[in-house]
């Protein structure tokens, strides 16, 4: 039921994890797919050859997400190459500890620059054009600890509660140009991010334990949400957060 043939989405942090799944998945449903990247080339090159085995277009940038610069030169290569872009997906994100109290500012500075502005600056690209074709879907990935907070990981926690915050306001603001705003929030997912976490089995058996539905989702189980979210199937949904934990935080 969810046709997105012809559309053009722009997925940042597309190599690996819930970007990569998303980016297949689009492809799936009949879209062009275009990701961007920061280290993992070999990556990029296999999700990009797997989206164009489908018979779709696709392109892969490999971009400073936290440079202004990179960032609208990125959307304006796409823009030349395909003339819009119907969904962006902020999916791109790093997830690193931070003990309040040691001085660390960098890795505050970090989180912020990577979760939070790269957001800002793709959207801030991005919206002109879809304003102009007078339709748009933003999909913003946010995550638990962006509703109930995270024990060392204060600012990765900080950057999804303001995710929440812009989700809604953008809603609002973009509504009279037919461009919708939601996004998407996972508990724990079974992707890289979460590999050094989960070598310890006795941990991850915790983690799953934890989940009412009692299952790790792989990144796929965060991807269907996001492309239904771009899909005319959610053509009245704009301003939600979408809870997609197994029912840990039951609440949006």
């Amino acid at each position: 039921m969810i046709d997105l043939t012809g559309k053009k989405a722009l997925i940042t942090g597309g190599s690996r994890g819930i970007g990569r799944a998303t980016a297949i998945l689009f492809a799936k449903a009949g879209a062009d797919a275009a990701i961007t990247y920061q280290r993992q080339e070999k990556a990029a090159v296999e999700v990009k050859a797997a989206i164009e085995a489908l018979g779709r277009r696709s392109l892969a940038f490999r971009a400073e997400i936290s440079n202004e610069a990179e960032v609208r030169n990125t959307v304006e290569e796409i823009i030349s190459a395909w003339g819009r872009i119907d969904f962006l997906v902020n999916s791109a994100g790093i997830w690193t500890y931070l003990d309040l109290g040691s001085g660390d500012t960098g890795a505050w500075k970090e989180t912020m620059e990577v979760n939070l502005d790269s957001v800002y600056f793709f959207t801030d690209a991005v919206v002109p054009h879809m304003k102009k074709n007078k339709q748009g879907g933003i999909i913003n990935v946010g995550s638990t600890a962006g509703i109930r907070g995270e024990v060392q990981h204060s600012h990765y926690a900080a950057t999804k509660g303001a995710l929440n915050a812009l989700t809604k306001s953008w809603a609002v603001e973009f509504a009279p140009y037919n461009i919708r705003v939601n996004l998407v929030a996972p508990g724990w997912v079974d992707t890289d991010m979460c590999t050094e976490v989960f070598r310890d089995q006795a941990f991850k058996e915790s983690v799953r334990q934890s989940i009412p539905l009692k299952r790790i989702p792989p990144p796929e189980d965060i991807a269907g949400p996001i492309v239904f979210l771009a899909s005319d199937l959610a053509r009245h949904i704009t301003g939600a957060i979408i809870n997609v934990n197994g029912g840990s935080v039951l609440c949006g």
